[in-house]
């Protein structure tokens, strides 16, 4: 069998791969899966139930002791960017920032999925050229802003979007950081065995309590994403409470975290006492400073809209949330609203 990082190596480079059969050792996916997870969130349209969203959470303390929970939460799944905070500690831990004189909004770069406005590609950029590098050193690939309007923006210009738009560009110039500070090569520094992935593994090992012998995925923007149970990505966001560079940067720099109109950056500058980080496939976490207690959030679909709604209504208990973040509209094409997103949450 071959070592997983020699696999990792061999498919990065093309999507079209059959990993099942290359990664015979990992569980089924009917090993995976949990049906009997509850329905957490409802679509209406008129007086009828159009679709739901089933799922699972856990809100859990720095001891890990789990305060509420709804199904199965020891389940492996992936965080995806929702782990970005927990990521960033290798920048703050290891003295790259301070080295380099990160910033607070480099640092809330770094942990967010920014959405490629001209705020956050001129920031990162700014920040690689200050490190001697440039968008050419991202190994994140290019890819479209998240924004729409830093979409159209581009087309109006005549420009292609580069890997400084990628919403995961401030997440890779730590990880470049990193790799100065350590004296490393900046060349593949997404590679799992890389000192880079080896610093933050060890970092998000310590934190969450899992990951060793754990399945790896590859993440949409190339890096390494470990499988871990939801209650254990709850954890690592409740110790996330006694690293303040990271908190106060997110809190204080929120528009970095994501952009507008992103519920992460909404729910931050609405409730600075909160810190929010979503992720792709319905994976949404956050921390309560103040109660030192970390949530985690895994729709079964992988539903984005899913995820914030179930967010929104359980943040809701400790800050007053809007109507429209908690149930937001369903609208038609006309904009009128027509049904509603709305969470069913099990007491």
């Amino acid at each position: 069998m071959r070592p997983f990082g020699e696999v990792y190596r061999w498919i990065f480079p093309c999507a079209l791969f059959d990993f099942a059969r290359a990664c015979p050792e990992l569980e089924t996916s009917a090993e995976f899966m949990d049906v009997r997870n509850p329905i957490l969130v409802e679509v209406t349209r008129g007086p009828l139930v159009e679709s739901f969203h089933r799922g699972a959470y856990a809100l859990v303390d720095a001891q890990g002791r789990v305060i509420r929970a709804v199904g199965d939460i020891d389940r492996p799944i992936y965080p995806r960017s929702a782990l970005k905070p927990l990521q960033a500690l290798a920048l703050i831990e290891s003295g790259a920032a301070e080295a380099f004189g990160v910033s607070g909004e480099e640092i809330a770069l770094a942990c967010g999925s920014h959405s490629g406005q001209d705020i956050h590609v001129e920031k990162v950029g700014a920040w690689l050229k200050r490190l001697g590098l440039s968008a050419d050193d991202l190994e994140c690939g290019a890819s479209e802003p998240v924004d729409a309007g830093a979409k159209k923006a581009l087309v109006r210009r005549g420009e292609a979007p580069t890997a400084l738009h990628h919403n995961c560009s401030g997440k890779h110039a730590g990880f470049l950081t990193v790799a100065r500070h350590l004296k490393v090569p900046t060349r593949n520094y997404i590679d799992p065995e890389h000192p880079v992935q080896q610093l933050v593994l060890q970092h998000i090992t310590t934190m969450t309590g899992a990951i060793p012998h754990s399945p790896c995925g590859c993440d949409g923007c190339g890096v390494p994403t470990w499988a871990m149970p939801l209650s254990a990505l709850a954890l690592g966001m409740a110790r996330l409470a006694d690293k303040p560079s990271i908190i106060t940067a997110m809190q204080t720099h929120p528009f970095l975290v994501a952009g507008r109109g992103r519920f992460d950056t909404d729910v931050m500058t609405a409730h600075p006492n909160l810190v929010v980080k979503g992720g792709a496939e319905g994976v949404l976490c956050a921390l309560i400073p103040e109660q030192g207690l970390g949530l985690a959030i895994k729709v079964d679909d992988g539903g984005l809209r899913a995820a914030s709604v179930i967010g929104a209504a359980l943040l809701s208990a400790y800050a007053p949330l809007s109507a429209e973040k908690c149930a937001p509209p369903v609208l038609n094409n006309q904009g009128a609203p027509v049904g509603v997103l709305r969470a069913v949450l099990p007491s």
